[in-house]
């Protein structure tokens, strides 16, 4: 191996060129003036690289950035611009702070938001919860209204996170709030709401003025209203049941979203949507159509035996159109109870937004139940006034209880005579059905007179059924042990909860099973007695006496949640009804009279119309048609 020398030459290598490296940077080395333009070139290169950092993200419209406390140089002015646009000004006013205006009325107490323009908290002053708390429709940020829009220099914003200026002014003993969105002292964009003194409807209008320049016209600019709909009443499952979207559409038309967990629907030229909350109601209307709306209702309440805050959540979507490069939108806002006689005054088709029942059932509660009722409750207590009504009612009802009453009589004096011709032509079918007819015939009897009057009662019970979960006036007013005759009455509190019953028992749903299984029991056994027996057909004896059992139970189950009016009324209802049977049974028919009615029929000569003669004819010929068959 070869042994490593020490080169002197390397040596003297390596020192040349650190000297002369080190001759170079002295020679190199810069001037106290150029030291200083060094510096000032390092500064301008700091400020650049923050701007360019700022302008990365100029389509972010984060709320913080908004806020007059941030504005306090040119920079960050620079940088409030990139983020706005033309709208940055409206963050370099005093108002740019997340401020609230009160503003009272004799109904309404009324907070609007410098942040956003809108109403952050509505408070209803004659009314109170189940717990006595006072009643807001909108509180601690449960809804939102916001405007999305496009701008000409590429931005898209949403009213809900800036911030509008307000001023208060009076125009006679209305007071008018107006929020301004400021592009410059001239140029806004204003929510404009006018309130009136004694009134739950207020004028809104949107418009905009001098920003044609400023808003994209090839962008949608939509209206968005979201509501989670605040719990108020004591039974939330009854609430909820109630709490629904209706809107207007197509110049008249008016429909709802269901109650299922999720539900959508889009219409087209929509006059207003109406957020009900059973008992109270948040309604946008429109002077002029919108031109299409979407609509949502979620259910929130996933579970009824915890203590949910909110019942449902709304959601619309709806189109401004811009005119000319600006928007001009004529509006109202109903924030009030679900009251008829209230709705219904301002003409403006709004009391469907109270579930009366469609059809002819909307129009016997319109124009019977609501008036009789309001008459009575006009000097009698409320629970009293109930009674009242159910008695009118049953009276006037009462001649078609008569008639099916004596249908079943003539059933039952005919029954013996029925049951000879089953016997004697019980190997033929078409035969037996013929006597059986020409019977009913001669005795002026039938087996459909019984269903007719029941069938005529049906638009009066259903009606009445939409009647009192409905009626406002019901509301907090007490009867006996009943609280609320809006709600279910509680006389003992489970300490479990019962499925489909509930977690207490409420005493006017008991009392009303009673009365339908008393009154199930007498028209179940008039009915048996007047049916004749048929060979091949199920026992309905059996199937009756189920029923007599069953129904009570099943009203016992579905009304313990219930309004214990409507509760009240059922009772009372029947237990009349009781009566008023009683009284025709023992009083009125004889059936001695009946059957000798019914003898002196047969014996008269009965005409025919063209169908009975047609009908008799067709039997003939089939009758006829088997002889031959069996001759063959």
């Amino acid at each position: 191996m070869e042994e490593k020398k020490f080169d002197l030459n390397s040596i003297i290598g390596f020192v040349l060129i650190f000297g002369i490296l080190v001759y170079m940077m002295y020679t190199n080395q810069p001037t106290p003036e150029e030291l200083a333009e060094q510096e000032k070139a390092k500064q301008e290169q700091v400020e650049a690289e923050k701007k360019a950092a700022e302008q990365k993200d100029t389509k972010v419209t984060t709320t913080e950035d908004y806020s007059a406390a941030a504005v306090q140089d040119s920079a960050q002015m620079v940088a409030l611009n990139n983020k706005l646009g033309a709208f940055a000004y409206s963050a370099s006013l005093p108002s740019a702070r997340a401020n609230e205006t009160l503003v009272e009325t004799d109904l309404l107490a009324i907070k609007f938001s410098n942040k956003g323009g809108y109403i952050s908290e509505i408070k209803l002053k004659e009314f109170v919860d189940y717990n006595e708390a006072p009643i807001y429709i909108i509180q601690d940020g449960n809804a939102q209204f916001n405007i999305n829009f496009g701008t000409t220099d590429s931005r898209i914003l949403n009213t809900q996170d800036l911030y509008f200026e307000p001023t208060i002014t009076k125009n006679g003993d209305n007071t008018v709030v107006s929020m301004k969105l400021k592009v410059s002292p001239q140029q806004y964009l204003e929510y404009r709401y006018e309130l009136k003194p004694d009134d739950y409807m207020m004028d809104f209008t949107i418009r905009s003025q001098g920003l044609s320049d400023v808003f994209n016209s090839s962008q949608e600019v939509n209206l968005n209203w979201d509501l989670k709909a605040i719990r108020h009443a004591k039974s939330i499952s009854y609430e909820n049941r109630y709490t629904e979207v209706v809107f207007e559409y197509e110049g008249g038309k008016d429909d709802y979203l269901g109650q299922q967990e999720l539900t959508d629907d889009t219409a087209s030229d929509v006059t207003y949507v109406a957020y009900k909350q059973h008992f109270f109601t948040s309604i946008l209307l429109a002077d002029s159509p919108f031109k299409t709306a979407s609509l949502e209702s979620r259910n929130l309440v996933q579970d009824e035996e915890i203590d949910t805050v909110y019942t449902k959540a709304f959601a619309t979507k709806m189109p401004l159109e811009l005119q000319g490069g600006e928007i001009n939108k004529s509006m109202n806002w109903y924030y009030g109870p679900s009251d008829y006689k209230i709705l219904n005054g301002y003409d403006r088709n709004l009391d469907e937004v109270v579930p009366l029942g469609w059809g002819i059932f909307g129009w016997i509660n319109r124009y019977v139940f609501i008036p009789l009722f309001g008459f009575l409750s006009g000097f009698l207590p409320y629970g009293i006034a109930i009674i009242v009504m159910t008695i009118l009612v049953r009276i006037v009802m009462s001649p078609v209880t008569y008639k099916s009453y004596v249908s079943q009589a003539k059933m039952k004096v005919l029954k013996p005579e029925i049951a000879e011709i089953n016997a004697k032509y019980k190997d033929n079918a078409m035969k037996k059905q013929q006597e059986t007819m020409a019977l009913y015939s001669k005795a002026g009897a039938s087996p459909m007179a019984g269903c007719l009057p029941a069938l005529m009662q049906l638009p009066v019970f259903y009606a009445l059924f939409q009647f009192f979960p409905s009626a406002f006036d019901l509301r907090q007013k007490s009867f006996l042990w009943a609280e609320d005759l809006s709600s279910y009455d509680t006389i003992a509190k489970l300490p479990f909860n019962i499925p489909f019953y509930g977690d207490h028992v409420s005493l006017f749903p008991i009392l009303a099973s009673l009365a339908i299984f008393f009154y199930m029991r007498m028209t179940t056994g008039q009915q048996m007695a007047s049916q004749p027996t048929q060979e091949g057909m199920p026992d309905m004896g059996k199937m009756m006496k189920y029923m007599i059992y069953f129904s009570p139970i099943m009203m016992l189950f579905f009304f313990n949640n219930y309004a214990s009016g409507l509760s009240l009324y059922y009772f009372v209802s029947n237990l009349i009804t009781i009566g008023i049977m009683l009284v025709i049974k023992n009083y009125i028919i004889d059936e001695d009279k009946i059957h000798a009615r019914i003898q002196e029929n047969k014996k008269k000569p009965k005409k025919q119309n063209k169908f009975q003669k047609k009908m008799a004819e067709m039997m003939e010929q089939a009758e006829q048609q088997k002889k031959n068959q069996q001759r063959k």
